[in-house]
Protein backbone atom coordinates (compact mmCIF):
# COMPACT_ATOMS: atom_id res chain seq x y z
CA UNK A 1 0.00 0.00 0.00
CA UNK A 2 1.02 3.59 -0.34
CA UNK A 3 2.32 3.26 -3.89
CA UNK A 4 1.47 5.89 -6.46
CA UNK A 5 1.21 5.46 -10.19
CA UNK A 6 2.21 8.29 -12.50
CA UNK A 7 0.76 7.30 -15.89
CA UNK A 8 -2.78 5.95 -15.96
CA UNK A 9 -3.33 6.11 -19.68
CA UNK A 10 -1.95 2.72 -20.66
CA UNK A 11 -3.86 -0.53 -20.31
CA UNK A 12 -1.02 -2.06 -18.30
CA UNK A 13 -1.04 0.86 -15.83
CA UNK A 14 -4.80 0.48 -15.42
CA UNK A 15 -4.44 -3.27 -14.79
CA UNK A 16 -1.67 -2.60 -12.27
CA UNK A 17 -3.84 -0.02 -10.48
CA UNK A 18 -6.78 -2.42 -10.35
CA UNK A 19 -4.55 -5.22 -9.09
CA UNK A 20 -3.18 -2.96 -6.35
CA UNK A 21 -6.73 -1.95 -5.39
CA UNK A 22 -7.84 -5.58 -5.12
CA UNK A 23 -4.74 -6.52 -3.09
CA UNK A 24 -5.37 -3.62 -0.71
CA UNK A 25 -9.04 -4.47 -0.29
CA UNK A 26 -8.19 -8.10 0.43
CA UNK A 27 -5.55 -7.02 2.96
CA UNK A 28 -7.80 -4.65 4.89
CA UNK A 29 -10.69 -7.10 4.92
CA UNK A 30 -8.72 -9.53 7.08
CA UNK A 31 -10.12 -9.57 10.66
CA UNK A 32 -6.74 -8.93 12.27
CA UNK A 33 -6.25 -5.80 10.13
CA UNK A 34 -9.75 -4.47 10.83
CA UNK A 35 -9.06 -4.68 14.56
CA UNK A 36 -6.16 -2.19 14.26
CA UNK A 37 -7.25 1.44 14.79
CA UNK A 38 -6.71 3.75 11.83
CA UNK A 39 -4.59 6.88 12.09
CA UNK A 40 -6.81 9.94 12.61
CA UNK A 41 -4.74 12.08 10.24
CA UNK A 42 -5.04 9.47 7.49
CA UNK A 43 -8.81 9.38 7.93
CA UNK A 44 -9.03 13.17 7.84
CA UNK A 45 -6.95 13.31 4.65
CA UNK A 46 -9.09 10.63 3.02
CA UNK A 47 -12.31 12.42 3.96
CA UNK A 48 -10.95 15.69 2.55
CA UNK A 49 -9.95 14.00 -0.70
CA UNK A 50 -13.32 12.28 -1.08
CA UNK A 51 -15.15 15.56 -0.40
CA UNK A 52 -13.53 17.23 -3.41
CA UNK A 53 -15.34 17.17 -6.76
CA UNK A 54 -14.42 14.34 -9.14
CA UNK A 55 -12.73 16.75 -11.55
CA UNK A 56 -10.42 17.94 -8.76
CA UNK A 57 -9.41 14.34 -7.97
CA UNK A 58 -8.65 13.50 -11.58
CA UNK A 59 -7.03 16.47 -13.32
CA UNK A 60 -5.90 14.18 -16.16
CA UNK A 61 -9.47 13.10 -17.01
CA UNK A 62 -11.33 14.77 -19.82
CA UNK A 63 -14.87 16.05 -19.39
CA UNK A 64 -16.01 13.25 -21.70
CA UNK A 65 -14.79 10.53 -19.34
CA UNK A 66 -16.73 12.01 -16.41
CA UNK A 67 -20.17 12.10 -18.01
CA UNK A 68 -20.93 8.35 -17.80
Amino acid sequence: MGQQLKGWRTASAQRLWLSMLIDTMEEISRPERRAVPCDGQALAALRAQLARPASARAPYASSYSLRN
